[in-house]
Parts: C-alpha cells; structure tokens; sequence
C-alpha cells in the first residue's frame, strides 16, 4: 500500500478520536464550566455540546442539586460560660456555577468555618436553658447569616439544623434527674387526677342507684295503691251489683205475688208466717197489728173446731 494513504488514513482516525474525544453531553441537573485558554468562556447547560481540543477546556463540572453537608460537633461556650459540642447540618444549592468555580477556594470547607463561627457568635449571646429551647430561632439566625455570606460564591443556603447539642456530663446528669422528677410528677398528677375522676364515676354511679331505687319504691308504692283503690271500687260495684241483685229480686217477688192476685187469706197466711218468725226471737214485748189479730183468732177457732171433731 502506499505510504501517502496510510499516513492519510493514520490522520483521519487521529482526527476521528479528537473529535470524539472532544464531544460532550452535559447531564441533566449538571453544569460545566468552561475556560479557553486559561480564562473563563461559558458554563454549559444540559444538552450536547463540542469542545475546541487544546485551546477550551472543562475547568469545573457542578452539580446543581441541592447538597448536604454535615459537619462534625464544634466547642461552643454560652453566656453562662457553659461549654458544649454542638454539631450542624447545612442543605445548599449552587446557583451560579462560575461564581462557585472561582468565588472561593475549598467551598465546602469554608461553609463549614463560617457556620461553626457564626454558630459561637449566637449561642455566646444565650444561655445554656435559652439554647437548649431555641433551636428554630438559632437555626433561622444560622441560615440567613450564611446565606447572605455565601451568596458571592453562587451558593443559596436553603435550611440549616442543630443536629445534636451535647452540654457537659454533669449537666446532662442533672437534665436527666430533672427529667425523671418531671415524668414522676405528671404520673402522680395524673394518678391523683385518675382517682379523683374513678371517685366522681362511683359517687355518680351510687347517687344514680339512689334515685333508680327512689324511683322503684315510688313506682311500687304507686302501684300498689292503684291495687288497693282498684280493689275498693270493685268490692264496691260487686256491693252495689249484689243489693241491685236483691232489689231486683224483691221487686220480682212482688211481681210475681201482685200477678198471682193472692186472697186476703193468703197474705194473711204470709203475715202469720212473718209473725212467728219474729216470735222466735228473744224480744220480750211483741206489738200485733190489729189486722193479724183478728187472723190469730180465726186461727185459734180453726183449731178449735178440728180438735173437737
């Protein structure tokens, strides 16, 4: 083969790999930043994108995420003079890709000096109980301090949060037995509470018996009056029914003698009957009507004449 053609041949696939050594494709929630010839030319955005071998070159991919940076405990001292190890957990964004490429040197580390100075400026001005109680209000402080510090380097600091405070042994001792009185006095309050409601249910409870046997007896006592009353008023209309009954009968008797049409003899017959069953009594003194007088001697003569014959 010719040498001319290898040698051609040799350039074109040196060219081929430059070419394709010099595509890029940005990915998305990423950005590149560019320098040609030493100097800053652009920041690259998501897509596809060729890069002029030799003379651009990447200078800083950044990724534009939100990112967390958890720093380690740092010695802070309160206005008490009590010393504690407070660690910080700091979530930011990158903003601006070439403000964070040449804003400043070691981003990260410098977040990190300037929370944990801004950090013992804050807990300095308050005391120990003060700190232990605020953390929003540190927090808050925290973040707009290091947002408007980090604002020239292209990062945005979205939240900031006091991970764990760890005041001295002693004190933490001292919390714990606060905190085992303070559990033990909300389980007597509560215990009291307790028994003093179970004491209302069951003088509740009692008093509702109360008045459930009040109410009984009434009702029974009720009741048994409309028992005796409805008693009287039949015994009554049975007394009634009954002289009704012996009236009625009476009246029928006479009825039925005034239907007969009786003889003088015999009502005269009827008032002698009457007459001896008064006589059987133990009266001493017995009044005779004259009528059945005159029927005593016509009795006596009767008798008379039948013994004679």
């Amino acid at each position: 083969m010719n040498p001319g053609i290898i040698a051609l041949i040799v350039i074109v696939v040196l060219l081929l790999i430059v070419i394709i050594a010099n595509i890029k494709i940005v990915p998305q929630s990423k950005a590149y930043v560019i320098e040609r010839l030493g100097a800053y030319s652009e920041t690259w955005q998501t897509g596809f994108h060729v890069k002029i071998p030799i003379i651009e070159r990447v200078a800083k991919i950044v990724s534009l995420k939100e990112q967390v940076a958890d720093f380690p405990p740092q010695p802070v001292i309160t206005k008490d003079n009590v010393t504690m190890q407070i660690d910080t957990v700091v979530f930011f964004q990158i903003t601006d890709p070439k403000l964070y490429t040449y804003g400043v040197e070691a981003p990260i580390s410098a977040i990190e000096n300037l929370t944990a100075t801004t950090l013992r400026n804050i807990i300095g001005d308050l005391e120990l109980d003060h700190t232990l109680t605020s953390r929003d209000t540190i927090n808050a402080k925290i973040r707009v301090i290091l947002d408007e510090a980090t604002d020239p380097w292209g990062i945005k600091v979205n939240r900031v949060e006091l991970k764990n405070i760890f005041p001295p042994r002693e004190i933490q001792d001292a919390m714990e037995k606060q905190m085992k009185a303070e559990r033990e006095r909300r389980e007597a309050i509560l215990k009291a509470e307790g028994e003093k409601a179970s004491a209302v249910l069951v003088a509740e409870g009692e008093k509702e018996a109360k008045i459930l046997a009040a109410e009984a007896d009434k009702q029974s006592a009720i009741l048994r009056a409309e028992a005796v009353k409805e008693a009287k008023i039949r015994e009554s209309e049975g007394e009634a029914q009954a002289i009704l009954a012996i009236q009625q009968a009476k009246a029928k008797g006479i009825e039925l003698i005034n239907a007969s049409n009786p003889g003088e003899a015999t009502l005269r017959m009827r008032s002698l009957e009457a007459f001896e069953k008064a006589a059987d009594g133990k009266a001493t003194k017995l009044i005779i009507p004259s009528d059945i007088q005159g029927a005593v001697g016509v009795a006596a003569a009767l008798a008379d004449t039948v013994k004679n014959n």
